[in-house]
């Protein structure tokens, strides 16, 4: 099963290539089937199992999903782009767009509002999976660790008073209507001017999300004493004043300081596991009495946290200046 959703990972990334590129080779259900040694039936069926909805449905969402930022961010005509993304017409894109948005194209270019966008399925999960990889393989990569000045900026995110870690964050988020996992990732993608975007113009499922944790009267205590709202959101400019989901937060965080604890890339089938330890292994033996600072454990202060195995792992803990 492990390799199934390795090849299934491959395949959804060729998608995004394809659609990118108007390779439509790349986006044949028989070559797709043929590449992976099944018939399209057994692909199929494989494929609505991982993702709940067929290839083909699929595969329209992410058009669609790439369409909607077009529209967003060029100035291409509305049908330069429905043919471009494999509508025969204007009238076919704005039907296929209405069902899944709500609302026109024309509509949308006019008042772009969130919408929950299909997210790239990301099968070599750990939210899917509930796993990292337990192989102790050497990453041969020290993890980095130095301070760093955070202008301020806004901070989108839903937030959970009860969740401990990923996986159980959005268990808990899924039984809240409008929370899940895909609708929420689905908005934030449609989310201009994110500051951790890889792209921006892209429909990246996940670019610019990443897990904080806030220091809230209210959350769970934590190993250190202090109560802590995990949240899941994203980051945008100071002066962002666009939409706010109806089932998000927007709040403003201060200019600060912070200690940033990076590991680089890595394989999560295999080092997933031991990066966590390793990268906490550091944390933990961390001298801030040599440093000059200690953590600032201060209501508000927020702890960010990036996970992205193409890029690295990083803890963003907040800091102040030792007396």
């Amino acid at each position: 099963m492990r390799e199934w959703y390795r090849h299934i990972q491959d395949i959804i990334d060729e998608i995004d290539a394809g659609i990118r590129r108007q390779d439509d080779e790349l986006l044949n259900l028989r070559k797709v089937a043929g590449k992976l040694g099944y018939s399209e039936y057994h692909f199929s069926r494989q494929f609505r199992e991982i993702s709940g909805m067929s290839f083909r449905d699929y595969l329209r969402y992410r058009r669609l999903a790439f369409a909607l930022l077009d529209l967003r961010d060029t100035d291409q005509s509305i049908l330069d782009i429905a043919l471009r993304h494999g509508f025969s017409s204007h009238e076919a894109f704005s039907r296929a767009f209405r069902s899944a948005y709500g609302l026109t194209p024309s509509q949308y270019r006019k008042n772009p509002v969130p919408v929950a966008l299909r997210t790239i399925i990301r099968p070599f999960d750990c939210y899917i999976m509930n796993a990292g990889g337990t192989g102790m393989t050497e990453t041969h990569q020290d993890v980095k660790i130095y301070f760093v000045t955070i202008p301020a900026h806004k901070f989108l995110h839903i937030k959970n008073y009860e969740s401990i870690g990923y996986w159980d964050f959005w268990q808990k988020q899924s039984k809240i209507p409008g929370q899940d996992c895909d609708t929420i990732c689905g908005l934030l993608d449609s989310i201009p001017d994110k500051l951790d975007d890889q792209g921006g113009t892209e429909a990246n499922s996940s670019s610019g999300q990443i897990m904080a944790y806030i220091n809230d009267p209210i959350g769970r205590i934590c190993s250190w004493g202090i109560p802590l709202a995990e949240c899941y959101g994203v980051r945008l400019p100071v002066d962002y004043n666009g939409p706010v989901p109806e089932q998000m937060l927007l709040i403003d965080v201060p200019e600060g300081e912070y200690i940033v604890f990076e590991h680089g890339p890595f394989d999560f089938a295999t080092q997933n596991q031991a990066v966590e330890q390793k990268i906490e292994a550091a944390m933990a033996a961390f001298d801030y009495k040599s440093s000059g600072y200690r953590l600032d454990l201060s209501p508000g202060r927020i702890f960010y946290f990036y996970h992205d195995q193409t890029r690295f792992w990083k803890y963003i803990r907040p800091v102040m200046r030792a007396e």
